[in-house]
């Protein structure tokens, strides 16, 4: 039979997945404070958490290892609650998603172990909530990759409250430190040892409560999916120079490179968001004008007859063949048959040649045109 404790906490991971939802303006059974709103996973209400604020419930302290510093922003205009926020979603594998400095993590994962196991009831809820058992945090802590996030981002945090995980919707500010897995996925926010999971995205109206960071716009936050795939490096971005790092997945920064295949595209470009001036789909490429194809050179009239004479053919004709001096002209002929019979005209007076040698007709010369002698004596003349 499951105990009353484990259905308790299935009825958080319930919670914090979205199932069961409050309905809007309720108060929850989390205390509400000017810091946000604790024990609840009601994903109307979002807590905004800048760099520094380890914000309700901590696991431990910070483990970052340097100060921080939010990723540049555009200048925001004054926001007065009224905006329309707009969560965008994207993989947690794409290149430039996160940054670092190269060589260097941005949390100390080996004080994050001690930290957590120096606490056997927030080893406990940690474990539980990240899906593993307590003696296996250091090597699932060892396994996360440190980075830090280059846009406003929502998670799914939870903090310890009364020996468990609380589940509350938060948006991190862009330049926290946090530990990604293989799918991209932030799984600890290094300012307070929080674990983290993917965000609740709520419809409708929302209320976002805490402080409010310069560059803050409710309408570019990012929820960040696991990448399809498990990847063993992530192409960040160098916060130092603003060039491109592949860190390896649960390294701290001693194995970072040049990727040998960098993206298509620079550091700085903003690609995270759409932008209202790019159009969603690529627009057809006017059609360039083609360069016209070469005319075929027309053949040379060379037709001797034609006005001029074969004196005046065009280049490339050849000569006119000149007639044989002992044969006729032969007779015109335009070339079109007709229906009517052919007829030979003869020469009047002319006699035809024999055509055919009767048999039993001796030749009269042999065939060196001497005459034949028959044997019969020729009659005698007169």
């Amino acid at each position: 039979m499951r105990s009353p404790r484990r259905f308790r906490h299935a009825v958080l991971a319930a919670l914090s997945a979205g199932v069961l939802l409050a309905a809007t303006g309720c108060d929850s059974a989390g205390d509400r404070t000017t810091k946000g709103t604790t024990g609840t996973a009601e994903a109307k209400d979002v807590l905004l958490q800048p760099l520094a604020e380890p914000g309700p419930g901590p696991f431990t302290r910070s483990t970052v290892r340097a100060a921080p510093s939010p990723s540049p922003t555009r200048s925001p205009e004054e926001d007065d609650g009224s905006a329309t926020r707009t969560v965008h979603r994207v993989s947690g594998a794409v290149p430039g998603l996160y940054g670092g400095v190269r060589s260097e993590a941005a949390c100390d994962v080996g004080q994050q172990a001690r930290l957590l196991a120096a606490d056997r009831d927030k080893a406990r809820a940690f474990a539980e909530t990240a899906g593993v058992e307590a003696v296996q945090i250091p090597g699932y802590l060892r396994s996360l990759t440190p980075v830090v996030l280059r846009a406003d981002a929502q998670v799914t945090n939870h903090g310890y409250s009364a020996g468990s995980a609380t589940a509350f919707q938060a948006v991190l500010q862009a330049g926290t430190a946090v530990l990604v897995d293989r799918r991209g996925l932030p799984r600890v926010r290094c300012a307070c040892g929080n674990p983290l999971g993917e965000p609740v995205i709520a419809k409708g109206q929302v209320t976002h409560r805490g402080e409010r960071w310069p560059g803050y716009d409710p309408a570019r936050i990012l929820a960040i999916e696991p990448g399809v795939q498990p990847v063993t490096g992530l192409v960040i971005v160098n916060t130092a120079d603003n060039t491109w790092i592949e860190r390896t997945v649960g390294d701290d920064g001693g194995r970072d490179r040049t990727p040998d295949d960098p993206p298509p595209f620079e550091p700085s470009d903003d690609l995270l968001f759409p932008s209202p001036a790019r159009p969603s789909e690529s627009e057809a490429p006017e059609a360039t004008p083609s360069a016209p194809a070469p005319a075929e050179p027309e053949e040379p009239q060379c037709d001797p007859s034609a006005p001029g004479g074969p004196a005046e053919l065009p280049p490339g004709c050849p000569p006119p063949m000149e007639p044989d001096p002992g044969t006729e002209a032969p007779d015109d002929f335009d070339g079109l048959p007709t229906d009517e019979p052919w007829e030979l005209e003869e020469e009047p007076g002319a006699v035809p040649e024999p055509t055919q040698v009767f048999p039993g007709e001796p030749d009269d010369f042999d065939e060196f045109g001497e005459p034949v002698d028959s044997g019969v004596p020729e009659p005698f003349a007169g």
